[in-house]
């Protein structure tokens, strides 16, 4: 599970847990925003190789 998982600098991290409060402010549910953007960060990173 944790071995595509990409390695985030603060600033990643906190501009993740921001669109993740933003998702859920506008309705959707903590474990659809945590994975669509656990998703974004994954296809992010691997188009970046």
């Amino acid at each position: 599970m944790f071995l595509k998982t990409p390695i985030l600098n603060y600033q990643q991290q906190k501009e993740a847990v921001n669109r993740i409060h933003k998702l859920i402010a506008n309705g959707m549910s903590s474990k659809e925003a945590i994975t669509l953007v656990a998703k974004e960060i994954r296809i992010k990173y691997t188009t970046k190789k």
